[in-house]
């Protein structure tokens, strides 16, 4: 794993530890450093947002486009949604807030290693029982039977799947799913959420609701 923190105590905090989990672990003290080092070989970056230079946001958003996929963690003391939705729309896997656990940075590691090696890229699917999300064919099979989505509600589906333990508030969804489509009222995104469980049939409960909060994936089985 690959550490990105200006803070040389923050770095040999992470350091020690995850030496101690038994990961590999090297760290860079810029987003340009980081860069220079990245290689094929780390599994995962924890990567600190306000640095000198490039921000960890950028830095994130250079690999995205440059077509790299590692999982990307951001650990940072900005915690507004705000914030935290920019971390996602640009890339980020999870999202941590200083001051942190470092139990919790531990575990919240895990999980995104462990989702993400579940889906390889050369079979990319999400499985929940006989429910199969192929994230290469943009295909979503219900007990091997085909069921026709739309490209918004695939969208919607895999942003809620994908992310199992995040709530998604209507906004997060719109600015995800529609991107730089203008106009798009939350009423919109009920009504697709209305659609997409009716399409998922005896899997619609796992589109869950929580008033004043927004949409979550449930993985569990009824």
């Amino acid at each position: 794993m690959l550490i990105v923190d200006d803070d040389p105590n923050i770095c040999e905090i992470l350091v020690f530890n995850f030496i101690n989990e038994g990961y590999d672990v090297d760290y860079a003290y810029s987003a340009e450093e980081a860069l220079q080092k990245l290689t094929d070989g780390f599994s995962v970056i924890l990567l600190d947002v306000m640095m000198g230079g490039m921000s960890g946001f950028n830095m994130a958003a250079k690999l995205r486009a440059n077509g790299n996929h590692i999982p990307i963690i951001f650990l940072t003391a900005k915690d507004t949604e705000n914030d935290i939705l920019t971390g996602f729309s640009t890339g980020g896997d999870d999202y941590i807030s200083k001051p942190f656990s470092i139990r919790e940075v531990i575990a919240r590691v895990k999980a995104v290693i462990k989702r993400l090696s579940q889906t390889p890229k050369n079979d990319r699917r999400l499985v929940f029982s006989d429910l199969i999300i192929n994230l290469e064919a943009k295909e979503l099979l219900i007990a091997e039977k085909k069921i026709k989505l739309t490209k918004t509600e695939f969208e919607i589906l895999v942003l809620l799947a994908e992310n199992p333990e995040r709530m998604f508030s209507r906004e997060n969804i719109i600015e995800r799913a529609w991107k730089e489509a203008t106009y798009i009222t939350e009423r919109t995104v009920d009504v697709h959420i209305t659609r997409l469980r009716k399409k998922l049939g005896e899997h619609s409960f796992r589109i869950v609701s929580r008033p004043g909060y927004g949409y979550k994936f449930n993985t569990s089985d009824l």
